[in-house]
C-alpha cells in the first residue's frame, strides 16, 4: 500500500508540476507584454468563450508535440537523445523532497513524495547538480560550435554558481540545527522566519538561484544575440520543449526552497497555524499558502527578467568568485559565531 502511495504521489505532483508550467509559460508572456506595453496572448480560447488566451498553453503544448523532431545527420545521436531526458529527469528528481504541505504521522496525507528524509536539502543539491549533464551533452554531442560553446558557457556557470548557492543555505541550517526541510520550517514556525536570522544568506541563494536556472539576467548559456540559441540549437520539436520544461520546473523547485529555507513554509504570522496542527481545513490552508508564496517568488523571477538586461560573461563569473562566495563564506562565520556566544 506504502508503494501505491508514493506512485500516486509522483503521478499527480508530476501532472501538476507539467501543467503549472504550461500556464507559467502563459504568465510569464503576460508580464512580459505588460512590461513592453503590449497586449500578449489573448485570442486562444475566446470561440470557446475563455477569456485572455487561457488556452493558448494547450495549444503551445499540441503544437511543440505535433511539431517534425529534426535530428540533424551529424551529431552523436544517442548523446543528443539523451540530453534532454536528463534535463527533465533531474529537474523532477529534485521536487522529490520537498514539502508542499504538512508532514507528520498524525497527517491524512504527507505532502511531500519522500517524507522524513533527514538530508533533504542535500537531496535537491544533489540531484540539481546533475542538470549541468545534460546541458554539456546537449552542446557537445550536437556536434555544432555555436552548441557547444553554449554547453561550456553553461557548465562553467553552473558549476559556479553552486558553491554559494550552497554555502548561503549553511547559516539557516546551522540554526535550525537540521537538513530535514521540515525540521527547518518547524524552527521558523516556533521562531522566526530564516529571512530574519540570514538575510545575506537569502540575497546570496536568491541571486545564485537566478543563475541556476539560466535566467536573466544571468541567460549566458542561451544568449541567443551570440550563440544563436546556445547549448539547444540543434534541438527541435518536444526534445527542444523538454529543456524549456526543465528549466521552468528548477524554477518552481528553487522558488519552493526559497520559500521554505526563509520565508517560513506555509506560516503567516497573523494566522493561528501550527506546524502540529492536523485536520483538514488546516492543511488546505497550509497548502494555499505556499503555493501563494511560491507563486509570488515565480512572478518576481518573471519580472526581474524584464526588468534588467544581461550580465557579460566576465560581470558573471566575477560574481560567483570575486563577491558571492566569500560574502556566503563571511555569513556562515558570522552565524557559527553568534550561535557560539549565545549557546556557549
Amino acid at each position: 500500500m506504502l508503494a501505491i502511495g508514493i506512485l500516486i504521489k509522483i503521478f499527480v505532483v508530476a501532472n501538476v508540476l507539467m501543467g503549472a508550467v504550461a500556464y507559467l509559460i502563459w504568465v510569464e508572456r503576460k508580464i512580459a507584454a505588460y512590461s513592453q506595453d503590449r497586449i500578449g496572448p489573448n485570442r486562444c480560447g475566446g470561440e470557446f468563450g475563455v477569456p485572455a488566451g487561457l488556452l493558448q498553453p494547450l495549444a503551445d503544448g499540441a503544437k511543440m508535440m505535433l511539431k517534425e523532431g529534426v535530428v540533424p545527420a551529424y551529431v552523436n545521436k544517442p548523446l543528443y537523445i539523451l540530453a534532454p531526458v536528463i534535463a527533465i529527469i533531474a529537474a523532477l528528481l529534485g521536487f522529490a523532497v520537498v514539502p508542499f504541505g504538512p508532514v507528520g504521522p498524525d497527517q491524512m496525507l504527507d505532502f511531500q513524495i519522500a517524507p522524513y528524509l533527514d538530508i533533504g536539502i542535500v537531496w535537491v543539491f544533489a540531484v540539481g547538480s546533475l542538470a549541468v549533464y545534460g546541458v554539456v551533452l546537449a552542446g557537445w554531442a550536437s556536434n555544432n560550435k555555436y552548441s557547444f560553446i553554449g554547453g561550456l558557457r553553461s557548465s562553467a556557470q553552473l558549476i559556479s554558481y553552486e558553491i554559494p548557492l550552497g554555502l548561503s543555505i549553511l547559516g539557516i541550517v546551522l540554526v535550525a540545527g537540521s537538513l530535514d526541510l521540515n525540521a527547518i520550517i518547524k524552527w521558523q514556525d516556533q521562531h522566526v522566519w530564516g529571512i530574519v536570522v540570514s538575510p545575506l544568506g537569502f540575497l546570496i541563494f536568491l541571486v545564485s538561484g537566478f543563475a541556476e536556472t539560466n535566467r536573466l539576467p544571468f541567460d549566458l548559456p542561451e544568449a541567443e544575440q551570440e550563440l544563436v540559441g546556445g547549448f539547444h540549437t540543434e534541438y527541435s520539436g518536444m526534445k527542444f520543449g523538454m529543456f524549456f520544461l526543465g528549466e521552468y520546473v528548477h524554477v518552481i523547485t528553487v522558488s519552493a526552497l526559497t520559500v521554505i529555507l526563509f520565508g517560513g513554509g506555509w506560516d503567516l504570522p497573523f494566522l493561528p497555524l501550527s506546524y502540529d496542527q492536523t485536520g483538514v481545513v488546516p492543511a488546505i490552508a497550509k497548502l494555499t499558502i505556499f503555493s501563494g508564496k511560491v507563486a509570488c517568488v515565480i512572478v518576481f523571477m518573471m519580472w526581474i527578467r524584464w526588468t534588467l538586461p544581461r550580465f557579460r560573461y566576465d560581470q558573471l563569473m566575477d560574481l560567483a568568485w570575486k563577491s558571492l562566495i566569500p560574502l556566503a563564506l563571511l555569513n556562515l562565520a558570522a552565524t557559527a559565531i553568534i550561535l557560539q556566544i549565545i549557546r556557549g
